[in-house]
C-alpha cells in the first residue's frame, strides 16, 4: 500500500473508534471538525430531502462510512436510503435487509418519525367499529 493509502485507512479506522464512541449529539462537533468529509458527505443529500429526512440519513452515512471502501460507497448510499425509506415512508422491504439496516442505524435517534398502519391494521380498527 502507498503511503497515501495508509494514511487514508488511518484516517477511517479512527473514524471508526471515534464514531462507535459518539451519540447523535456529537454528530455537529465531528462535522465541525471534519469538514472535508463532511462536504462530501453532504453531496450525497437529495434534492428532494427536507432536513428532517437528511440529517438523520447523513448521520447513518457517516456512522458507516468506515464499514465500506471508497469504491463500495454507492452500496453504503443505497442501504441509506433503504432505511431512510423505512423510516419516513414506511416503504418495506425484506426482514433481512431490515435487520441490516436497523443494526447500522443503531443509535440515531429521529424527531417525529410518522407511525405507519397496515392494510390490515385499518380494516381491523374499521370492522370493530
Amino acid at each position: 500500500m502507498t503511503p497515501e493509502g495508509d494514511l487514508i485507512l488511518f484516517r477511517w479506522v479512527l473514524i471508526d473508534l471515534l464514531w462507535s464512541r459518539m451519540s447523535s449529539a456529537d454528530v455537529e462537533d465531528f462535522i465541525q471538525q471534519n469538514r472535508d468529509e463532511a462536504e462530501r458527505v453532504e453531496t450525497f443529500r437529495g434534492y428532494w430531502e427536507s432536513w428532517k429526512h437528511w440529517e438523520p440519513r447523513r448521520e447513518f452515512i457517516l456512522r458507516n462510512m468506515s464499514d465500506f471502501e471508497s469504491g463500495q460507497v454507492d452500496h453504503l448510499l443505497s442501504l441509506s436510503m433503504v432505511w431512510a425509506n423505512n423510516v419516513f415512508l414506511g416503504c418495506r422491504y425484506s426482514s433481512e435487509l431490515l435487520e441490516r439496516v436497523k443494526a447500522m442505524a443503531e443509535g440515531i435517534v429521529v424527531d417525529e418519525a410518522p407511525i405507519f398502519k397496515t392494510r390490515d391494521e385499518i380494516m381491523k380498527n374499521q370492522q370493530g367499529r
